[in-house]
């Protein structure tokens, strides 16, 4: 996926050029990073990995660097734990995979027994693998330094049953994002918050923004404009829905790992989205707008309130800077909820290492992924994305300021798929109930009922497999 592309300093680009031309596939004195003893000498046994990802950012530190492709990262990052490895004669193998063709890629190589040893993605699309015992635990390559550096949500979101699946190395937020032009042409100035916030609205204050935005937008300058989106065409974007079903209270998901939804809470936030689309205050007919159709609609000031994330957001603001499309003050916001504390998710991005009944593999994979998701160096290209770890943040606040934002909102960090069996599927349920509720096919009360019962029925179907129920 595309990413912003960040300025260094010339400085810092030699630097890393000298660093990647002073690497080789020797064996030299190794470093802390990579669990092994300093001093060791290597057995001369050779190990060779195959490592995957999709693609998340271009070059090592920037997309600036010359030849800059989405494997530059982990391509340097191997190469670097190849000349200071001990333990074995390491050779690893970088492969970009297009992220439409990895569930099928994953399942075709398990099938054959050639699955990637390390695999680089968003979390969320890899669990279904840690309930279908196709990964090894990791928590005996986390030591208490990174625990400490990296927020418990991040933590949370990687752990399935009692262990860590996943070495959390950057994420990718979602917020709401607002056109403070048209909050002040609407008369809204009050609730707009500074350039590098995340601005946090009460649940009331959030209704009188969407009355205000369709009672008093200008017409003659905003035509055809409505205050907030909604889609549900199809699972994707489903993020924000999920986000929008929590408003009153309802934590979604039960103890033991199953759909919770149908309560007062759960159909009290069916009847808002219902309420706020027969009001007029989204676009019309979500049940027939999709994600990007909503992502349009805003950057063509069409909607006042959208959905983002960080990825969205720099690379909207890059195209208002080219001249690509129209120049707005665009600021992001919170997912408001009726406690006053804001809603919000993430896609953590990380490593996870496939049990390929080679020991001798897996020890290397490990120690591969722990050299890179903890090298004071190598976490430096978090900031590609929005990092994890409190110290990259710190490091970079003055260069990227909405990553304190960033870092603050953690907290509030709910975990969006729950951890449970069979997410994947989950998401196909979802949006055929919303486009019942916005039909008036459903009532709220119905939709929450069937979405519970047809979930579940989901979930439990796959914890019948999942190793991680299993253990239970």
């Amino acid at each position: 996926m595309k990413r912003k592309r960040l300025l260094i300093s010339a400085s810092a680009l030699l630097m890393l050029t000298s660093a990647i031309a002073g690497c080789s596939s020797g064996n030299n004195e190794a470093n802390s990073g990579t669990g092994t003893d300093a001093g060791s000498t290597a057995t001369g046994k050779k190990v060779e990995l195959k490592v995957w990802l999709t693609p998340q950012w271009k070059g090592v530190l920037d997309a600036s660097e010359p030849g800059a492709d989405y494997d530059s990262f982990l391509k340097y990052a191997a190469q670097k734990f190849s000349a200071q490895y001990t333990k074995y004669d390491a050779k690893i193998n970088v492969e970009v995979i297009a992220g439409d063709q990895r569930d099928q890629l994953l399942n075709v190589n398990l099938s054959s027994g050639t699955a990637p040893d390390v695999f680089f993605e968003s979390i969320f699309a890899m669990g279904d693998y840690a309930h279908r015992g196709a990964l090894v635990p990791l928590n005996d390559i986390v030591d208490d330094a990174s625990k400490s550096d990296i927020a418990q949500s991040y933590w949370d979101a990687t752990t399935f049953g009692d262990s860590i699946y996943f070495y959390p190395f950057q994420n990718n937020p979602g917020t709401l994002v607002y056109n403070a032009d048209m909050f002040k042409a609407a008369g809204l100035d009050k609730f707009i918050g500074g350039e590098n916030e995340i601005k946090t609205w009460t649940l009331d204050e959030y209704e009188q923004i969407l009355k205000g935005l369709k009672d008093n937008l200008p017409k003659d300058k905003y035509s055809n404009a409505y205050p907030m989106s909604l889609f549900a065409v199809n699972n994707q974007g489903d993020t924000w829905n999920l986000a929008y079903m929590r408003m009153f209270g309802n934590k979604f998901f039960d103890d033991q790992g199953n759909i919770a939804l149908d309560d007062a809470k759960g159909a009290k936030a069916a009847a808002w989205l219902k309420k706020i689309t027969d009001a007029g205050y989204t676009n019309p007919g979500p049940e027939s707008v999709s994600s990007n159709d909503a992502n349009g609609m805003f950057l063509n000031q069409q909607l006042a309130i959208s959905f983002t994330n960080p990825i969205l957001y720099n690379n909207a603001k890059i195209d208002m800077a080219s001249g690509k499309s129209t120049k707005f003050d665009s600021r992001l916001a919170n997912i408001p909820s009726e406690s006053g504390d804001p809603l919000s998710f993430t896609y953590v991005v990380g490593a996870s290492v496939f049990q390929n009944k080679d020991a001798t593999k897996v020890e290397v994979a490990k120690d591969f992924v722990k050299f890179f998701s903890s090298d004071p160096e190598l976490v430096k290209s978090s900031k590609n994305g929005i990092p994890v770890r409190t110290s990259v943040s710190e490091a970079f606040k003055s260069e990227k300021p909405l990553f304190a934002a960033y870092n603050a909102n953690s907290k509030y960090l709910f975990n969006f798929t729950g951890n449970v069996p069979g997410y994947s599927q989950l998401r196909e349920v979802l949006y055929p109930g919303l486009q019942a509720l916005y039909t008036g096919a459903k009532t709220p009360e119905q939709f929450v009922k069937e979405y519970q019962a047809n979930g579940n029925k989901v979930i439990k179907t796959n914890k019948e497999n999942s190793v991680i129920y299993q253990k239970k």
